[in-house]
């Protein structure tokens, strides 16, 4: 039984406290925290958020940093481990995820939660989704707390990461973060939240307070790029959706967001520019075979992961560029 002192609800989780749908109180923070020194600053900056264990799409993240005309800063803005729930998969990204700056995603935040799981898999998932999608996501999170736990280290280096990091990237303040800019695991950054006019109020609130010029988000797996003119000041916000798994209906291609002082040498699939810094969603062709058989290996048919996702690595979610980058210019 959880304690409710513990735990929060969020705005369009449904009002119940069940282990999946809820928010440790220590997700939340508020917006004047990003207002601060940033932690970096970059030319070109990629926010790869959501690789979910697939070591091939972070060999394709490599792969585009190498092809640059200049090394981008590469931060993983969360949730990087999911699928790996096996031992010398899960060093693996260990591994190579302790390569590049990261903060942690909800994923990342329940792994190292030392004997406590009844935040279930953290993910505040609102009503909308499916009790099923919840159960399955907590069984998940179980399998890959064991496999974490035999690894030396490896809670107490997840456990050290931030939540957030502020970045600055030409005359533009980023703020870095995994769900939205008071959670965590919050949601009012997914692309039906920015698109409810009721939700302007409290952009302007986060613009205010935060002073941030750009947010980059991850954590509701649907990309989107939007672009507000507020009472605060101007406001873009771009999700990358996932690294790790296909973003839209019919493709099998993961997206990052690339915020920079330059002109990307890779298409964008849609992008826009301000203040002379290109903000752009950039597609990763990964290998599919190999990350297909690696999630096979290890989740087959009737499994928990093979039930919420297989259907997505193949084809895709019910998701179009164009719905996306409803901002790009």
């Amino acid at each position: 039984m959880t304690s409710p002192a513990r735990y929060a609800e969020l705005p369009g989780t449904g009002g119940e406290l069940a282990a999946g749908r809820m928010c440790p109180i220590d997700y939340r923070y508020a917006p004047a925290v990003l207002d601060r020194r940033a932690e970096l600053a970059a030319e070109v900056l990629y926010v790869v958020g959501g690789l979910y264990g697939n070591l091939a799409a972070l060999a394709a993240v490599e792969a585009l940093a190498a092809a640059g005309h200049a090394p981008p800063t590469i931060v993983l803005n969360g949730d990087f481990h999911w699928f790996d729930a096996e031992p010398s998969w899960f060093a693996e990204v260990e591994r190579r995820s302790s390569d590049n700056l990261a903060i942690r995603g909800n994923v990342e935040t329940e792994i190292a939660r030392a004997g406590d799981i009844g935040a279930g898999c953290g993910c505040a998932y609102p009503r909308t989704v499916d009790d099923d999608v919840v159960r399955r996501s907590n069984e998940i999170l179980r399998e890959l707390r064991d496999t974490a736990g035999a690894l030396p280290g490896a809670r107490t280096r997840l456990a050290a990461l931030p939540m957030h990091l502020v970045a600055n990237v030409g005359d533009l303040k980023v703020g870095i973060v995994h769900g939205d800019a008071t959670s965590l695991a919050g949601w009012r950054f997914a692309d039906g939240a920015l698109d409810d006019p009721a939700a302007r109020g409290w952009l302007d609130h986060v613009r205010r307070a935060s002073r941030i010029d750009v947010f980059a988000s991850t954590h509701t797996c649907l990309a989107a790029l939007r672009d507000f003119g507020l009472p605060a000041g101007r406001l873009s916000i771009i999700n990358n959706g996932a690294a790790g798994m296909p973003n839209f209906s019919g493709t099998q291609l993961g997206l990052i967001s690339r915020i920079a002082t330059r002109r990307s040498p890779h298409p964008a699939l849609y992008g826009m520019t301000r203040e002379n810094v290109h903000i752009d969603a950039i597609a990763l062709a990964y290998d599919t075979h190999e990350f297909a058989a690696r999630f096979l290996a290890r989740w087959p048919a009737g499994s928990a992961a093979h039930a919420s996702y297989f259907r997505r690595i193949n084809a895709g979610p019910d998701h179009a560029i164009v719905d996306a980058g409803r901002a790009a210019a």
